[in-house]
C-alpha cells in the first residue's frame, strides 16, 4: 500500500486534551513540517495523552487518498 508520511509537533495542556477526550471536538488540525494542513479524528491522539497533556513530535501515515493509516510518537 502506498502511503504519505508527515511530521508535526503538538503541545496541548491537560485541560485542552480533556476537551478532545470528552468529545467536545471530534477532529484535530495540525500543520506538518512541510506546511501541509492535516485534519484527523481526535480519538487517534488518546493513546498519547498523559497527566501533562500531549506534547511531542509525531509521524502520521495517510493513504494516497488522504485516509488515516497510523500515527506514532517520534523522538
Amino acid at each position: 500500500m502506498e502511503r504519505k508520511t508527515y511530521y508535526f509537533s503538538i503541545n496541548l495542556n491537560y485541560q485542552e486534551c480533556m476537551a478532545y477526550y470528552k468529545g467536545h471536538y471530534t477532529s484535530v488540525q495540525v500543520l506538518s513540517d512541510c506546511g501541509k494542513t492535516i485534519r484527523f479524528a481526535a480519538e487517534k491522539l488518546r493513546p498519547f495523552m498523559s497527566s501533562i497533556g500531549i506534547k511531542g513530535r509525531f509521524r502520521i501515515h495517510l493513504t494516497t487518498e488522504n485516509k488515516f493509516i497510523s500515527i506514532e510518537k517520534v523522538n
